[in-house]
């Protein structure tokens, strides 16, 4: 009952390893005793197994037979498992191979596989690992339409490769398992490098992660037994890329260090309130309780006087603060292990000053993604502060951005370079602009129109937004549409944009940042298709035009010391987005905290479109979300690739760039910043290729690269649309992975302006394409349940289908536009039969569409729109077909509703453990083979009617009937 139970999987499963191992199990005899599921203390008790080719068949409750490649007992129980791909078959093919059996098979027997906690996959030549719930909580983007949470279909993007501490990467697969599953590496994965977040997230640390943890725990342990605490030699700085997980990497180490028994105090430091506020909501996620956060200096002085409060997370100012205050504190005298974050910063070298002055047993360390070396060194304020490593000591380890994206960590950027200014050549801007006042032409009103109304018209291509809402001209005028019912296309295009990405936009000057937010609402009020949900944030700093484009000073909280004109547009703009959000922020002190946090939640949320900002959001704010970066500002060095990097990290396979538009001729400042923090030739691998290169094909290393237009022609030449049916398995493959490519490609292409009028194959065609691709998909799938390796070489693009996804409003467009036809208009049923073809989510709802039609035309009431019909009749045919299959199977109506309510409002449908045996009606002792099958046809019926009914909001609960 402990380690089978058959209510419990694997988030519960694998909090036993990481947080309850120590289990009381009972004897036989009635007696008990203490078990360790995993010896974390000592690690090399624990007793490895290896077995191979494990099988579950039907008769232990699986799907389908399965047989397990390779899996890693550790005490008996299966912790790590491995599959394997013969050489030449796609890597991710063993992912989704994993996918299939964490669907099919984990959870039959005793289940005891779902105890695995890290998957291995390899083809021989490439290896990676990742844990288990990567695949559910990798994307956590949620659906905020209809109260569903949906999740990526997608998370491969998040397996990680294995390297050594110089981050080469292992990744041939014996060189993979003399490392990786050397025994103490291994155990030391298992039961240091996990951590379980309070969100019920399994995180594995990535080997450079790794790394600098050991690297600085080892620096602490020559610091204690050297007595070089308290100066440079008992401290050093990592130097790990903006977006690769340095807040994970501090929180092990600070976790490791608080446990050493000579440290007294571990102090995580970060710049500014919002820093703070961001990083205590990661420590919390890691785990609740870990770390003292504080919001006051009082607090900060209780809890460094406070032997229980081992991990404490401040901010510089609040430290600074105490110090003064606090001259002969006891804990000036304890040994502190100091982690400061973003080290990057010019207040750093005030702030080390006063640390090395009052504290005598020190252990100093840095994390930064773009360090300050000579090059990039401001002029030395009176603290006398130059590089990083005169503040912090050694450079303990080092994984570039260059590393990153090399390992698939982050995204490389795709930089457009936008002139604005009317001179012969676009380099030769620059040395023209300075012959003049440079910011008062930055400033002209004709430009600041011309820049809005840019983004305004590529906002959608750029953010990867569905256009579908907006691709309606061809079937209504938008703008009649926008003047009689102007909520209904705003209440669409806030379900369209749910699809892709936001963004920000990156000014010179408070000045700037107004005259934009201005400008955008008039556009915007001109013309309600353009409609974006725009808010700004600003406060006072010193340099606020920063000429230097360094990004030191930026982001004081202090809006006290604006000038009256911009605290009065920053008020009114906050009025704005409050009339928007509903909420009540203000510029004074503690409101303003209150909206920055606000700002940067719905921005990760996506609930905000465009973010116009002059120093705030460019360092340290981290959104998957995010995209885009517009610049109409001076950026270079750290601060360039700070701002950059606010848009490349990783989210599914449709972000595939870092998207950065530049208003301003920033090409020599990208180049220098690039071969600062990569190296000199890190161009080629940090920035993406021209439109040329993807649309005609490119060489890349004697290699040939297949361009758009190759593949395109190679797709009409080879499965032209007239050839019904491709029969072969061969050619099936061979058109699957033509189309993934494409698919790609054009992905890829989407953002570049060139692409307009170029894209070859007509939407209907396409169109034709993705249904013919889902129809093999659904094909393979049917050939999976009698072949495991059918599709070995295999994977289907489907998460970038669903970025062009038809949506319900579009088809009730369509819908519509048939109806007012009197249903004379042939050729728009076709349409719709085309678009649903074409849709993974559409094509189990087609019989209920059809059927809706039907229904409309046997009714003659005109008064009520598509829309309310639509919505009346599914919610009636939902509940009759849910009666229908209780009536059918003989279920238990009460507890059946309530798992299909809970499956709609959580966007996952749940069918192990005891749960669908609560519905059976009783059971015949004599026909348990009848009762499997009865089991089997009732989960099949229900999977069915929750593909047709969810993300409609359509099941509502019997008590509201």
């Amino acid at each position: 009952e402990n380690l089978a139970n058959p209510n419990e999987h694997i988030v519960e499963k694998t909090r036993k390893i990481q947080e309850d191992y120590v289990q009381v199990l009972k004897r036989d005899d009635g007696t008990s005793k203490n078990i360790k599921l995993i010896d974390k203390d000592h690690v090399h008790h624990n007793i490895l197994q290896v077995i191979n080719q494990y099988s579950v068949s039907k008769d232990e409750g699986a799907k389908h037979d399965n047989r397990y490649d390779v899996t890693i007992l550790v005490n008996g129980l299966p912790m790590v498992h491995i599959e394997l791909k013969r050489r030449g078959v796609a890597i991710r093919e063993a992912f989704n191979q994993i996918e299939r059996y964490q669907r099919d098979s984990f959870w039959a027997g005793n289940g005891l596989f779902e105890y695995v906690q890290i998957f291995v996959i390899s083809n021989g030549t490439e290896t990676k690992y990742y844990s288990n719930t990567t695949r559910f909580n990798a994307e956590k983007e949620h659906e905020r339409t209809g109260g569903s949470r949906k999740k990526t279909s997608n998370s491969f993007e998040f397996t990680s490769y294995w390297s050594d501490a110089s981050n080469r990467i292992i990744p041939d697969l014996v060189d993979f398992t003399r490392t990786f599953f050397a025994r103490h590496t291994l155990l030391n994965i298992l039961t240091k490098y996990c951590i379980f977040t309070a969100e019920d997230m399994l995180m594995v640390m990535r080997p450079y992660q790794i790394t600098a943890t050991e690297r600085i725990l080892n620096r602490i342990a020559i610091a204690e037994n050297y007595k070089y605490y308290g100066s440079v030699k008992g401290g050093g700085y990592i130097w790990h890329t903006t977006g690769s997980g340095k807040t994970l990497t501090s929180f092990k180490t600070a976790r490791l260090a608080s446990s050493l028994p000579y440290i007294d105090k571990v102090l995580f430091v970060v710049d500014r309130k919002d820093l703070d506020y961001q990083t205590m909501k990661e420590y919390d996620r890691f785990e609740k309780g870990a770390a003292n956060s504080n919001t006051s200096t009082k607090v900060l002085t209780r809890q460094l006087s406070d032997p229980n409060a081992k991990i404490i997370i401040t901010t510089i100012q609040k430290l600074s603060t105490f110090i003064k205050k606090n001259p002969n504190h006891p804990v000036f005298d304890q040994k502190v292990v100091m982690i400061f974050d973003e080290c990057h910063r010019s207040q750093f070298g005030d702030m080390h000053t006063a640390v090395v002055k009052n504290f005598k047993k020190y252990m100093l360390f840095g994390f930064t993604g773009t360090p300050i070396f000579a090059d990039n060194a401001s002029k030395a304020g009176k603290s006398g502060f130059f590089t990083t490593e005169q503040t912090f000591g050694d450079q303990l380890h080092t994984y570039t951005i260059v590393d990153a994206i090399r390992d698939r960590n982050v995204l490389p950027f795709r930089v457009d370079y936008i002139k604005t200014i009317d001179s012969e050549k676009p380099e030769e801007e620059d040395e023209l602009i300075y012959s003049i006042d440079r910011e008062k032409v930055m400033m002209a009103p004709e430009r600041i129109t011309m820049v809005t109304k840019y983004i305004l018209e590529h906002f959608d291509q750029k953010t990867y937004r569905n256009n579908r809402a907006y691709s309606f001209n061809k079937l209504l005028n938008i703008k009649e549409v926008a003047s009689g019912k102007r909520g209904a296309v705003e209440e669409i295009k806030k379900k369209q944009t749910l699809s892709g990405f936001n963004s920000i936009l990156a000014v010179s000057s408070v000045e700037a940042a107004k005259a934009y937010y201005q400008e955008f609402k008039k556009q915007m009020e001109a013309d309600p298709s353009k409609k974006l949900i725009i808010a700004t944030i600003y406060s006072y700093g010193a340099n606020e035009a920063e000429p230097d484009g360094i990004l030191e000073d930026e982001n004081s909280e202090d809006t006290t010391r604006l000038d009256q004109t911009s605290r009065d547009f920053l008020e009114s703009a906050i009025n704005d987005y409050n009339h928007t959000f509903h909420t009540s922020y203000s510029t004074d002190s503690d409101q303003f905290q209150n909206y920055y946090k606000d700002v940067s939640l719905r921005m990760k949320n996506k609930e905000i479109d465009l973010l116009i900002v002059v120093g705030m959001f460019l360092t340290g704010f981290d959104a998957t979300t995010l995209n885009t970066l517009w610049v109409d500002k001076n950026l270079k060095m750290h601060g360039l690739i700070q701002a950059f990097s606010r848009t490349n990290r990783i989210l599914n396979s449709v972000k595939t760039f870092g998207n950065i538009v530049c208003f301003r001729p920033l090409k020599k400042q990208v180049d220098q910043a690039i071969s600062l923090f990569g190296d000199k030739d890190a161009g080629g691998i940090v920035l993406l290729h021209t439109f040329n290169d993807y649309y005609n094909g490119f060489e890349n290393k004697g290699k040939h690269q297949t361009g758009y237009l190759e593949m395109v022609n190679d797709l009409l030449t080879k499965f032209p649309l007239e050839e019904e049916h491709i029969d072969s398995e061969q050619r099936q493959r061979e058109f699957i992975k033509l189309f993934g490519a494409l698919l790609r490609m054009q992905n890829l292409l989407k953002s570049f302006d060139d692409f307009k009028g170029k894209e070859i194959l007509s939407e209907i065609d396409l169109q034709d394409y993705q249904s013919r691709y889902l129809d093999l998909r659904n094909e393979w799938k049917e050939k999976q349940t009698e072949k495991t390796d059918v599709s070995d070489d295999i994977v289907f693009e489907i998460e970038l289908i669903k970025q062009v996804e038809i949506s319900i409003d579009y088809i009730l467009i369509l819908v519509e536009k048939y109806r007012k036809s009197h249903k004379t208009d042939k050729d728009v049923l076709i349409q719709i039969e085309k678009a649903i073809g074409a849709s993974p989510e559409l094509r189990s709802k087609k019989e209920l569409i059809k059927s809706f039609i039907e229904h409309l035309n046997s009714i003659e009431d005109d008064t009520k729109s598509v829309e309310d019909k639509w919505y009346e009749y599914v919610e009636e045919k939902c509940a009759e077909d849910l009666d229908q299959i209780i009536k059918d199977e003989k279920l238990k109506p009460e507890p059946t509703w309530r798992i299909m309510e809970e499956a709609f409002e959580y966007g996952e449908l749940r069918t192990t453990g005891t749960i669908v045996n609560d519905i059976l009606p009783p059971a015949s002792r004599f026909n348990r083979s009848g009762r499997e099958e009865k089991k089997r046809r009732t989960v099949d019926q229900l999977y069915h009617f929750f593909d047709t009914y969810s993300d409609m909001g359509a099941l509502q609960k019997k008590d509201d009937e």
